[in-house]
């Protein structure tokens, strides 16, 4: 397992993010195996899962898709997630609330900038 993987459980749909690297085997959760969530892997609409950032002078603005995402009880975004070497920031959003959330780093390529949707996975930005 590597740094900053998610796993999530199929049965219950915890999810886990790994923040040491381990020869272990995928984390258990309701007695199965958890599956390892892979970054853009979901046959969806890229426009609306790949996270979109702005600088602005307090920090970034973290928008995910070019189209605003969908934040229904049904299909909505579950977190956004900065990660800035060894601090990750995440902000976690319910159904009605903007896809968007700001975070107090400064703009750098060195960002890993993922979003995760409860229907289409895990997404990052390229």
């Amino acid at each position: 397992m590597k740094r900053n993987e998610i796993y999530r459980c199929s049965k219950c749909g915890l999810q886990m993010e790994i923040t040491v690297c381990s020869d272990v085997v995928p984390p258990v959760c309701c007695g199965i195996p958890m599956q390892l969530q892979m970054e853009n892997s979901q046959d969806a609409a890229v426009e609306k899962h790949v996270p979109v950032v702005e600088a602005r002078e307090d920090g970034i603005l973290v928008k995910v898709g070019s189209v605003e995402h969908p934040m229904t009880e049904e299909h909505y975004i579950e977190w956004i997630e900065v990660i800035n070497g060894a601090y990750v920031n995440r902000y976690y959003l319910k159904p009605g609330e903007l896809p968007q959330a700001a975070f107090y780093v400064p703009l750098s390529p060195k960002l890993i900038i993922r979003a995760s949707c409860n229907i289409h996975g895990l997404w990052k930005k390229p």
